[in-house]
């Protein structure tokens, strides 16, 4: 695939010189051509996978009432059937990519979708909270490994340009998708089927998946001999132990201060263990993260942006939930029927994305999403508590996740430009970890700020509860219009396209 991201001269490649990003097929390889309906199963099975890994990271909000009141947990333990999920998917994002890398896309992606559908069975059946904990804690794990496998394998099935970039927009799509659905899907679960629905959806998803993986995705795509002997187990260690600290610490921000031992103690575990995961990098034979592929500034870049992007959308979810169910008095599914609109605009966003990125290339899509994110961002800090969906919320909602839908796909092509496929699943694993990290630094810190603002304002007028709730809430959103405005600012420093050069 050319890198539309590449520098602006290059030297004229050979005629005859084999596409970088390219298999060789046909006999010569030893694999069989796969024809259109292999090709096209195969986006399907990845699409699926990854619907179902991202659908996951919110579709028990919802249900978290219902949980807690059959399970009896306490509210730390409501908390961390979300958190659970979270820090096994992040913190484990970077050895589920270099995992496809080395050990092969197949079997990476059979192992993370087995694990991922059997911890949803046994989530569903839990009867105590711990279980539950454990088994969302499992899910995130088998999406770690799954997640990064399902880029790999779009990547490597099409290596045309053209037919690569419809590829990845399907997949950005669907993901975009999988993540705004989550409320909808779990509203309606869990009013028609019980709470435990919203893990056994999972099931006849996964092993569906599983069969037709078995079937389509081709045994040339096992991995390299060694792999498990070749993969930095140091590397992973440090680096996921890291991510985990540091992704716990956030978290432990929505229930204790910042000056307290539970927070400040796991985030300086955290940058110490990056810190120790650098030296590592630096050492070693067969690095997790190779350093030299921290110094492409169209990765380094991209990654910036997406850190961003999710900041702010992670928070805006969580946040516009909390508006529509505590001030407006909306339902569980009512709430999650509000999302729609959204979602559409998120797929809107990234089908025109795909449609226009080979002629703009992706920076100025990534500079317009962003721009038009803060800008939805700052319409909606303007929320009211006495205000409802049409006239608050619907129009700028549409705007900033128009906007985000726009950048999504741009953003991964950036990050992907010029990676060989041995270092795809790393690639994509950077951009994932970049995106969740991102996100939940960003509803770590807008939740704080959010429940200050709220604090300060009951203390000056302790009976007006809904004002409070609001004014913290749009401060929150004016803040997250912060990081998208910095995110737009950062892709003005993703590389041009690249001027063709006559010979």
């Amino acid at each position: 695939m050319p890198d539309p991201s590449a520098p602006t001269t290059r030297t004229p490649a050979r005629p005859d010189a084999p596409h970088p990003a390219a298999a060789p097929t046909g006999p010569a390889s030893g694999a069989p051509a796969r024809g259109p309906r292999s090709t096209a199963a195969i986006l399907f099975i990845a699409c699926a996978a990854q619907f179902m890994v991202i659908l996951d990271v919110s579709i028990v909000n919802v249900a978290l009432p219902s949980i807690r009141a059959e399970l009896h947990l306490s509210g730390a333990g409501q908390q961390w059937i979300v958190n659970a999920y979270t820090l096994g998917f992040a913190g484990l994002l970077l050895l589920g990519g270099r995992a496809a890398d080395l050990v092969g896309t197949k079997r990476a992606f059979l192992t993370g979708l087995a694990a991922f559908t059997l911890a949803s069975l046994a989530g569903g059946l839990a009867n105590d909270g711990a279980l539950l904990i454990a088994a969302r804690a499992v899910q995130g794990i088998g999406g770690a490994v799954l997640a990064p496998a399902t880029l790999t394998l779009i990547m490597t099935t099409f290596t045309e340009p053209a037919a690569r970039t419809r590829a990845m927009g399907a997949w950005s799509a669907v993901m975009a998708a999988g993540g705004a659905a989550g409320a909808v899907v779990g509203g309606v679960l869990t009013e028609y089927a019980g709470w435990r629905w919203v893990l056994f959806v999972n099931v006849p998803i996964g092993v569906a998946l599983l069969a037709a993986a078995l079937v389509y995705v081709p045994a040339a795509a096992s991995g390299r001999g060694g792999g498990l002997r070749r993969l930095d187990l140091p590397g992973a260690v440090s680096v996921t132990a890291g991510l985990t600290a540091l992704v716990y610490g956030i978290i432990s921000t929505e229930t204790h201060g910042w000056g307290s031992p539970t927070v400040w103690a796991p985030l300086a575990a955290g940058v110490l263990l990056l810190l120790a995961f650098l030296a590592v990098e630096s050492k070693v034979a067969h690095p997790l993260v190779p350093l030299a592929i921290l110094r492409r500034r169209s990765l380094a870049t991209a990654n910036l942006v997406v850190i961003g992007m999710g900041a702010a959308t992670f928070a805006m979810w969580f946040l516009l939930s909390l508006y529509f169910q505590q001030i407006l008095g909306y339902s569980a599914v009512k709430a999650g029927l509000c999302f729609l609109p959204g979602s559409l605009a998120i797929i809107a966003g990234a089908q025109l994305a795909t449609r226009i990125i080979a002629r703009t290339g992706p920076r100025p899509l990534l500079v317009i999403g962003m721009a038009l994110s803060t800008a939805g961002f700052i319409w909606l800090s303007w929320i009211r508590a006495d205000g409802n969906y049409a006239t608050d919320v619907a129009a700028p909602f549409v705007l900033a996740t128009f906007g985000a839908g726009l950048a999504m796909m741009p953003a991964t092509v950036a990050a992907t430009s010029g990676t060989d496929r041995a270092e795809a699943g790393l690639a994509s694993g950077l951009v994932n970890t970049s995106r969740q990290v991102g996100g939940a630094l960003g509803l770590a810190l807008l939740a704080t700020v959010a429940t200050h603002i709220t604090a300060g304002r009951l203390a000056a007028h302790p009976h007006d509860v809904q004002q409070a709730l609001t004014a913290g809430y749009g401060r929150a959103l004016l803040i997250a219009a912060a990081f998208t405005a910095c995110a737009a600012l950062g892709a003005l420093a993703v590389p041009g396209r690249a001027r063709r050069v006559i010979s």
